[in-house]
């Protein structure tokens, strides 16, 4: 990766907290200022070499090319040491207006990187800082694996900022990742206290834990709402026998994947069209959408199946009811709907 830009540089302070930035590579920033350095080399002794009539040596003689390269070198590092000088006002007011600010510019070159190496450290904690003032209403991922991917993807096409997406992960390739797709990541162990109270989570609009293992979810779980008994927790479980161990452990929703993926590996072979629909409604972004949304003024009054969109279910005073659920009536203000809707791209097209 010499010689291009790497984005989502791993940048952490003592607490493991990694912001997504974007720098260079350290060999290319070093390799960069080595071509410079040398140009600045080159061009003085180019410059002193092609005037060596107007400067004196102390021992006699011609300046040579060697002379020159000597007496740029010498120059440039403020060292000095008189003996190579120039004696005509000509090659004097080149050293003013020329050499002189090569050699600031040398030296820029040099303590800039001993500089930039000091304070790098300094700067990225004071992102840091700046992030856990600012930090709140985010989402906490658990897991950057092919789950945590797909509810990052989710979360995206629904509204949600990158910035106030959070990543959790105990593999730091997986946090380099994370970083270059643009989200904040905290490397370690998300069943841990001290890495879950790195990410604010007190401060978080929902966590999703997507583990790879039905243990480790629990634990993450238990973890999670112990530091925030109120904040909404959506975990995947592998194994269907334990997500009312999940449920018991504080999560509030849970999606069982592998028994998901069986009912629909089942049903493809002789319910193909139930399979492409379903498909159709996780697939953000195209065809139909499934999503979630309170009842308009307009729409108050009126049954669920009056409505433009499908509706699926209605919650109301913390129950959620079924569209075919006679307890439903009429649609009320505070109704919250989940409803089947076209996508609008594909609807304008329609």
């Amino acid at each position: 990766m010499n010689g291009q830009r790497e984005q989502g540089t791993v940048n952490e302070d003592r607490t493991g907290v990694h912001l997504p930035h974007t720098e260079e590579s350290p060999a290319r920033q070093v390799w960069r200022r080595v071509i410079i350095a040398a140009t600045v080399l080159i061009a003085t002794v180019l410059i002193v070499y092609l005037h060596r009539d107007s400067y004196a040596d102390n021992q006699g003689g011609e300046i040579s090319l060697l002379d020159a390269t000597y007496y740029a070198t010498v120059s440039l590092s403020t060292t000095g040491y008189g003996d190579i000088v120039p004696v005509t006002p000509g090659a004097r007011l080149v050293n003013i207006i020329v050499i002189t600010p090569l050699r600031v510019m040398f030296l820029i070159v040099l303590i800039g990187t001993t500089l930039e190496a000091l304070t790098a450290r300094s700067r990225e904690e004071f992102r840091i800082r700046r992030w856990r003032s600012r930090v709140r209403q985010h989402v906490i991922v658990c897991g950057y694996g092919t789950k945590g991917r797909s509810a990052i993807r989710a979360l995206l096409s629904t509204g949600t900022d990158a910035d106030h997406i959070l990543v959790v992960d105990p593999d730091p390739r997986a946090i380099d990742e994370a970083t270059a797709a643009g989200f904040t990541g905290v490397l370690g162990d998300a069943g841990r206290m001290e890495v879950l109270r790195r990410t604010s989570v007190e401060k978080a609009r929902a966590v999703v834990v997507a583990a790879d293992r039905d243990d480790a979810a629990v634990l993450i779980t238990l973890t999670v709402r112990q530091l925030n008994p109120t904040v909404p927790i959506t975990a995947s479980v592998r194994e269907e026998e334990n997500a009312s161990l999940l449920r018991q452990s504080g999560a509030d929703s849970v999606i069982t994947s592998s028994a998901t993926s069986g009912r629909l590996l089942g049903l493809s072979t002789d319910q193909p069209g139930v399979v492409a629909v379903v498909e159709d409604l996780l697939t953000s972004g195209r065809g139909l959408d499934l999503a979630q949304r309170t009842v308009s003024q307009s729409e108050v009054g009126l049954g669920p199946r009056q409505l433009r969109d499908v509706v699926l279910s209605v919650a109301r005073g913390g129950r959620t009811l079924r569209f075919d659920d006679p307890l439903i009536g009429t649609l009320q203000s505070e109704d919250v709907l989940v409803v089947v809707k076209a996508h609008r791209a594909s609807a304008e097209k329609g």
